[in-house]
């Protein structure tokens, strides 16, 4: 079968965590959403630290040296009077880990601008997975054990810094219809109902 790509954006508590790694396994494809981090720390020889600390932030330095340090992507390279790497430098990497992994088999990334990162790829599916304020300050509340007002204030923190990156390396609007081929509120038809749409509308654009 011919490799694709589902890329998922996502508001925090909408459940796009949990639809996506059921649609993966339904689909019998690799799901990176922290382990792209991972990926990205082997891959470039750096540690899981840098990308952690960068993880869906815009630009900004990350303190620690970087001698010895291998660059196998993007022609860069070490140097005497470096002492820190940019979150561009850091998203420049973690690109090239996303685009080698579609290369290499069907995927499912959640965030990161991987459907800007993948924009070229003709077998991608671009998905925003939204909810209801209500909803999503519920379930963070019941999964975090937090209340209520805490929710709140936790996914206004967390948008504003997920739409910041995403606008900032995509130049384009983070959660905007015209970004993605399918935006759904998961709080209309619940989450398993949605994962069923969601696997409906992705068998049907990609031919599966």
């Amino acid at each position: 079968m011919e490799k694709f790509v589902i890329n998922v954006g996502r508001q925090l508590g909408s459940g796009g965590r949990e639809i996506s790694a059921e649609l993966a396994r339904r689909l019998d494809i690799s799901y990176f959403d922290k382990e792209l981090l991972s990926v990205a720390a082997e891959e470039s020889g750096m540690s899981k630290e840098f990308f952690e600390k960068a993880d869906e932030q815009t630009s900004r330095p990350i303190s620690g040296g970087l001698f010895g340090i291998r660059f196998p992507f993007s022609g860069l390279s070490t140097s005497s009077t470096m002492n820190y790497l940019s979150n561009d430098a850091l998203f420049q990497l973690q690109s090239d880990a996303i685009r080698k992994l579609a290369d290499e088999k069907s995927c499912l990334f959640i965030g990161r601008c991987a459907d800007y990162v993948l924009r070229d790829n003709p077998r991608c599916v671009n998905i925003f997975i939204s909810a209801s304020l209500p909803f999503r300050v519920e379930r963070i509340s019941r999964l975090e054990g937090i209340s209520t007002n805490k929710a709140e204030e936790m996914i206004n923190h967390v948008e504003k810094r997920r739409a910041e990156y995403y606008n900032y390396y995509s130049n384009k609007r983070w959660g905007a219809a015209e970004s993605y081929h399918l935006c759904i509120d998961a709080s209309v038809l619940g989450i398993a109902k949605t994962t069923d749409f969601i696997e409906q509308f992705v068998r049907a654009k990609l031919g599966l």
